[in-house]
């Protein structure tokens, strides 16, 4: 039996242990890495790396010959080394434009795009603040300094997916205001929020959930702001805070999607993880983190 027949059975077998099984075309195999077995690396957005080493942690422990190896890095250098064909798997936070997809297609490098959870973004401030609302319409204003001039306005790296975000929202390309300062991390804006009383802290919602001891006590001093959107027809009046049943139910108004991007052109290990992120258990890290999974896993009742 040859290699590439072998590679379709394993992963064959996985995706029925995973109830994802789908018919597909079977791609070319290159290299050593199969399904769960051997070496590959996945560019990944830095915003997203707890959720992201959790569900490595299990995918390793799991298939205990899969040794994949994740880099992290701000969107823009994630971007530029995908369609720089440095490594050929990604997690970011959008769909490609179509002028990337293109670049890919004239390489014959078309890929395989996965949806597999919805974050929230999130605004924070400190304990002692009075500031627990506010509006869609407001935080436009504050990212092109119209308003709350009398706080200092802090986010994570200029090349990130949440500045890119608050780009998108605000409309305003520069966010270079007096008041608005870009740090280094997520841990950072966390930090500095929980020692500045007067600040508005913007970070990925992943970062508040379980966080490691190194910024556990910055996050205890820290907290979520209510928000409304006037544009929604269903609760104008409404504040909602990041939850799963207000991402599923798109009450919460600030949310992104996270997507893996494979264009190896196999069925290696990139296709194993998006595999398993898309599977129930992975769904089921997702959900636990406080995400809100892409398919939501199925309860399971035992009956006596």
């Amino acid at each position: 039996m040859n290699n590439s027949i072998k590679i379709l059975l394993v992963c064959l077998a996985v995706l029925i242990g995973f109830g994802m099984c789908r018919q597909q075309s079977a791609p070319e195999v290159k290299g050593d890495d199969t399904f769960v077995k051997g070496k590959a690396q996945i560019l990944a957005d830095e915003s997203f790396q707890p959720i992201l080493d959790q569900e490595a942690y299990v995918f390793k422990a799991l298939f205990t010959e899969a040794k994949p190896e994740f880099i992290y890095k701000s969107e823009n250098d994630v971007l530029r080394m995908f369609l720089n064909d440095s490594i050929r798997a990604a997690i970011i936070s959008r769909e490609l434009k179509p002028s990337e997809l293109q670049i890919l297609k004239n390489r014959n490098f078309a890929p395989d795009v996965n949806r597999f959870a919805i974050d929230a973004v999130v605004l924070i401030v400190n304990q002692q603040s009075t500031d627990t609302l506010i509006s869609v319409a407001q935080i436009k204003d504050m990212l092109n300094g119209k308003v709350m001039t009398d706080k200092n306005i802090v986010f994570d790296n200029p090349n990130s997916s949440l500045v890119r975000y608050l780009k998108e929202l605000s409309g305003n390309q520069e966010l270079k205001q007096k008041n608005i300062y870009a740090l280094k991390s997520n841990k950072d804006v966390i930090r500095y929020v929980s020692e500045h009383p007067q600040s508005i802290g913007i970070v990925g919602f992943s970062w508040l959930d379980d966080p490691d001891k190194d910024f556990a006590d910055a996050v205890a001093k820290v907290k979520i702001v209510g928000v409304k959107n006037e544009s929604n027809d269903k609760a104008p009046t409404e504040y909602f805070k990041p939850s799963q049943e207000t991402l599923a139910l798109k009450q919460y108004p600030l949310s992104r999607s996270l997507y893996i991007l494979n264009s190896t052109g196999k069925l290696g290990l990139a296709a194993g993880f998006a595999a398993f992120l898309k599977s129930d258990r992975g769904q089921r890290i997702i959900l636990k983190s406080g995400l809100l999974p892409d398919s939501i896993p199925q309860r399971e009742m035992i009956l006596k």
